[in-house]
């Protein structure tokens, strides 16, 4: 098969406006949770999100065009300048012709949703903003990345809950394996904050509402005191590339895409199945497809989200799929900091991977303060503090609902 390597690096997140704003953040064991910002919290039991900070559209695109996107389109274009920017391919028509986009993308435009509904039974269902649609839909996000930077090749969206963006790596990684491509934008985008997303996510009772005195403490994967995820946002593009192509016009190499797997729980529309054999089906794939066993994998950056069920469930398939070796891997989630990106998580923590692997450093599961071993929490979460450690193969794996498991395996580059 042909070999895929990330050769750029462009993220918006809640702990930075960069990537490597980005990765120091993550390095600390920065918190990127506090109150909420984005509308009035007043009426909702959850006061406090993971929000982007300080980010003007306009810094990244022209403002013009930054009015006709919703804020998931603008993460999206602002990310993917900084992708092409990082891998010297801003500009580059020769390449961009034959260059494809595909974006993992769980919700899209709620603001623009949650507007154009008010304005719609405000007026007696005869009026909603004129480009409602163009807004909200979760597609627009790859057609204003495209549009934005003359990108002529495939511009496809990946939709599947919190699974998307590591789908979205993994097509895109096929893809290239297959010749269609040897370059492609390949990430997640999201930026569901509203009242309507807190409100719907509350209902399900899957969020984290009892430490509005302390956001920055709410998000504590593994925890004895968890009590359910925090909502993120935010946008991180990976440029994949076919290695020799790489090599030809000497890119700068972060690592190698070396395997992704995937598969469907088939079992409830919002919760893992509790015996966790097909999450670990998709670990197993993953492995296979890489090359790699499952002593060889140095970090795992978990799906991690601070809910009962996750944590328990996800520890669960990591015995089953990595047997004896689940007990010397090391792991972290760093959605603890993060807070849960939706549709953009699985791009972010492949980043994280992939950072991870360059640095060789693995950065800490903060709030990790009592692991809930009684609740089948019994592994190495790397509480805390981050660890320097040599990496030469880095996992991360994400589960969404409606059964949705997806997982992605880099490796260091040597050769």
């Amino acid at each position: 098969m042909r070999r895929v390597v990330v050769t750029g690096l462009g993220c918006v997140s809640p702990v930075g406006n960069s990537s490597d704003e980005t990765w120091a953040a993550l390095k600390e064991g920065k918190s990127g949770i506090a109150l909420i910002s984005h509308y009035d919290s007043t009426p909702f039991k959850v006061k406090y999100a993971a929000e982007v900070k300080n980010f003007s559209a306009g810094d990244y695109m022209d403002p013009a065009a930054a009015r006709k996107m919703a804020r998931f389109s603008q993460l999206a274009v602002a990310a993917s300048k900084m992708a092409l920017e990082d891998a010297k391919l801003l500009g580059n028509q020769e390449v961009l012709d034959n260059t494809a986009i595909y974006l993992g993308v769980g919700i899209g435009g709620f603001e623009a949703t949650e507007n154009s509904f008010k304005s719609y039974f405000a007026s007696d269902c005869t009026r909603i903003p004129p480009l409602s649609i163009p807004l909200l839909i979760p597609n627009e996000a790859a057609g204003n990345v495209a549009l934005a930077f003359g990108i002529h090749g495939a511009a496809h969206t990946v939709a599947t809950a919190c699974a998307s963006g590591t789908d979205a790596l993994g097509n895109a990684l096929d893809q290239i394996r297959l010749g269609r491509y040897d370059v492609i934008l390949a990430g997640g985008s999201e930026a569901a904050m509203t009242g309507f997303c807190n409100l719907g996510f509350n209902m399900l009772h899957a969020l984290s509402s009892g430490f509005a005195d302390d956001p920055s403490k709410a998000s504590r994967p593994f925890d004895k005191k968890r009590d359910g995820f925090v909502i993120g946002e935010g946008s991180t593009i990976l440029i994949l590339e076919e290695y020799e192509h790489a090599k030809a016009r000497g890119a700068k190499i972060y690592a190698e895409f070396a395997g992704y797997g995937a598969s469907c729980d088939a079992y409830h529309l919002t919760a893992p199945n509790p015996d966790g054999l097909c999450g670990a089906k998709a670990m197993t794939l993953a492995m296979k497809d890489a090359g790699v066993k499952p002593e060889e994998v140095d970090y795992y950056n978990a799906h991690g989200t601070s809910t009962h069920l996750n944590d328990s469930g996800e520890t669960k398939m990591l015995h089953i799929a990595f047997g004896d070796a689940a007990k010397n891997l090391k792991i972290s989630s760093t959605k603890s900091m993060t807070g849960h990106c939706l549709g953009n998580a699985g791009a972010l923590e492949a980043y994280v991977c992939v950072k991870a692997i360059e640095e060789g450093f693995i950065p800490p599961t903060i709030n990790l303060d009592e692991v809930d071993v009684e609740g089948g929490c019994d592994l190495d979460y790397t509480p805390n503090t981050g660890v320097k450690k040599d990496i030469k193969v880095a996992m991360s794996g994400n589960f969404g609902f409606g059964g949705h498991n997806g997982i992605a395996v880099f490796k260091k580059v040597t050769d």
